[in-house]
């Protein structure tokens, strides 16, 4: 390893500019530094990086070979040092941003055209997941916030929570539903707990969370049997076996309210209000963020509810 890696930014001077005067002007240093710098790059590396001609600095084959890994590096690093520069007056470079799939997919493509054109120069990667995905994607570094469905983080072990800062951003119900056939021919208007309890379900995770909270907060029963009759790895997918009268599944009523508008999923229903879950904006605690983060997450917080407000019912936003 170099010891002194400034050294290779004075040799990538020397080399495109072609004489020691020129790279000591560039580099607001005097000539005798520049050379300095030169003959003790060539110690370390232990190969002559010059041919020295009158004022005229010609690279060698080792010079030309350190050249090609070096003026990479040096282009890059210009423009990274030009981004950030423009980054602190104006939105610009890449949001990484995780969200729960249905919401994700749904929501933030629309939301996510709007602000690109406003600021053409932010670009985005979406990634779409549950809690127990996204939360280590955030403290890896990989993400740079996350929207997250506390609903599904209720069985996190709160130490583990204890890196992140949640801000919740948006409120959906949750409800129990199947669709209008499995209701008429199983339910058959019956939606006690003893009736329940003998139906089929669709689980989205194996663990069967989002049904047994649905029974404990409905009937304020814990460890309720319950007959699992599919799991699968995604909420669309329990909206789609819904539809295929497989049995009753825990989801959002936003994103079904067009078929409970017609009457071909029936929301089942008792005496106690619907859980309200929590869709909230997550970062790492302690976290500085850019002007670009702060830029989108105002704008995430205040304007997404005009589109979602276009899009469907059952989900409110919360304005800070």
């Amino acid at each position: 390893m170099l010891q002194n890696l400034d050294r290779l930014k004075v040799f990538y001077h020397v080399h495109s500019l072609g004489s020691v005067v020129a790279a000591a002007q560039t580099l607001h240093v005097s000539q005798s530094a520049v050379s300095q710098a030169i003959q003790k790059l060539e110690k370390e590396i232990r190969s002559p990086l010059f041919t020295r001609l009158h004022k005229q600095m010609v690279p060698t084959a080792a010079g030309e070979r350190l050249y090609k890994v070096v003026q990479p590096f040096m282009v890059d690093l210009a423009e990274y040092l030009q981004e950030m520069a423009v980054a602190k007056d104006h939105p610009t470079g890449e949001l990484r941003l995780g969200a729960p799939p249905e919401f994700g997919k749904v929501y933030l493509p629309p939301v996510v055209a709007d602000f690109r054109d406003r600021y053409p120069e932010v670009v985005f990667t979406l990634e779409f997941g549950p809690p127990d995905k996204l939360l280590p994607l955030l403290r890896q570094g990989v993400l740079d916030f996350a929207l997250v469905d506390v609903f599904m983080t209720n069985q996190t072990p709160s130490s583990h929570l204890d890196f992140y800062h949640f801000n919740p951003v948006a409120e959906e119900e949750v409800i129990l539903a199947c669709s209008s056939h499995y209701y008429q021919s199983c339910l058959r208007g019956d939606c006690n707990l003893q009736s329940l309890m003998r139906q089929n379900f669709i689980s989205y995770r194996k663990d069967l969370q989002a049904i047994r909270q649905w029974f404990k907060h409905h009937f304020s029963k814990t460890n309720v049997p319950v007959r699992e009759v599919l799991t699968v790895d995604s909420h669309e997918t329990v909206i789609s076996a819904i539809k295929n009268h497989v049995g009753l599944g825990v989801v959002a009523s936003h994103l079904i309210a067009e078929e409970l508008r017609t009457g071909d999923i029936v929301h089942i229903e008792t005496a106690n209000p619907e859980i309200t879950n929590s869709i909230s904006l997550v970062h790492l605690q302690d976290k500085v963020p850019t002007l670009t983060e702060k830029v989108f997450q105002r704008f995430l917080v205040t304007t997404v509810s005009e589109t979602i407000g276009r899009l469907s019912s059952g989900l409110k936003i919360l304005h800070h």
